[in-house]
């Protein structure tokens, strides 16, 4: 059975990909910082006729990647990643910390940088592979009370985009996908958003995605239809 690997896979965006990619018959691998969430997601796959498994790991810790893929590597063919775990810390730009900054860096551009250079030779191997980066619409232009983590995704994008000119001949499709605000977790505690409501859920987004699977390119925007 062909792995697919999902990162920050215990909630939102990356627990409705994998719920979905685990229906077109992938055994999908979750990863994620908390324990908890992943045993859930992973119940919930296998309840619905899936097939999952899950690992903790955080994409910060390069030698936490490269031990967990290499084992991982040994027991499932893997032949996709989806890039989705990503933070995000907002405000006015100078009341920022470099707690903060760390953390949107190390998270959403080194850890999208790292894991993908861990499993990339994997997908080569296979002669196949898939790879998607959750980049946000934050990596298309700039936003107030953003500016670090517009960053961010603006390396993010560029990454994804130099691979894609890289991989362009190869069996290995790689895929950006630019998507506004969710209704998710990832804004608790944050006084960014004042109403997350009018956002699309992560399933709705989750679905948008599959639909137009074939495109290399996917923006969604935040607003409901």
């Amino acid at each position: 059975m062909k792995t697919i690997i999902v990162t920050g896979a215990g909630s939102g965006l990356g627990k409705e990909l994998a719920l979905l990619f685990s229906q077109q018959g992938y055994h999908v691998l979750l990863t994620g910082r908390t324990l908890d969430k992943l045993t859930a997601v992973k119940s919930e796959i296998e309840q619905a006729g899936g097939v999952a498994d899950y690992v903790v790991l955080d994409v910060q810790k390069e030698t936490d990647i490269l031990i967990k893929i290499k084992e991982i590597s040994k027991k499932h063919r893997i032949v996709g990643l989806v890039n989705n775990a990503g933070v995000g810390h907002f405000g006015p730009f100078v009341n920022i910390t470099e707690k903060e900054i760390s953390e949107i860096l190390n998270t959403n551009v080194l850890g999208t940088i790292l894991i993908t250079k861990a499993v990339l030779p994997l997908l080569q191997e296979q002669g196949e592979g898939l790879l998607i980066n959750i980049i946000s619409t934050a990596g298309l232009r700039g936003k107030v009370n953003e500016a670090v983590y517009a960053a961010s995704k603006f390396a993010v994008r560029g990454f994804t985009e130099s691979l894609q000119k890289e991989y362009k001949n190869s069996p290995i499709k790689i895929k950006a996908i630019y998507m506004g605000g969710m209704d998710t977790p990832f804004w608790e505690g944050s006084t960014h958003v004042a109403d997350t409501s009018r956002f699309r859920s992560p399933n709705e987004v989750a679905e948008i995605i599959m639909e137009q699977y074939d495109q290399d390119e996917i923006i969604i925007e935040s607003k409901k239809s």
